[in-house]
């Protein structure tokens, strides 16, 4: 019977979260541990936590080294608020200032009277 024992092949030598391995096995028969990358999150709406489309799921380190076109959208609140949430927040601002100058209209009216 074979005893299949593999090591780290890097410095650290604890079962952390960046230290996962998974054994493969080489064409020559060799067992050895490839080191498995984090898990990407995937950028969500400020708002309503959708997904964003357009946005790429990376690790921080390599969405610091991607250019800005990549990591936005052309339009307000890109890359942070989904397209649905933008249009609510445009219409109830427009609402609500439609709401001032309906109620300054009116004020003006009952002063007349």
């Amino acid at each position: 019977m074979v005893l299949n024992r593999v090591t780290y092949r890097r410095r650290l030598s604890y079962n952390t979260k960046s230290n996962k391995t998974r054994l493969n096995k080489t064409p020559g028969g060799r067992l050895v541990t490839y080191y498995a990358a984090k898990k990407t999150n995937i950028a969500k709406c400020g708002d309503c936590k959708l997904a964003l489309r357009g946005i790429p799921a990376v690790r921080p380190k390599k969405l610091a080294s991607l250019s800005k076109r990549v990591k936005t959208v052309s339009r307000v609140y890109g890359g942070t608020k989904c397209s649905r949430c933008v249009r609510s927040r445009i219409v109830r601002a427009f609402l609500i200032e439609e709401q001032k100058i309906v109620a300054k209209v009116l004020k003006a009216q009952a002063g007349k009277k």
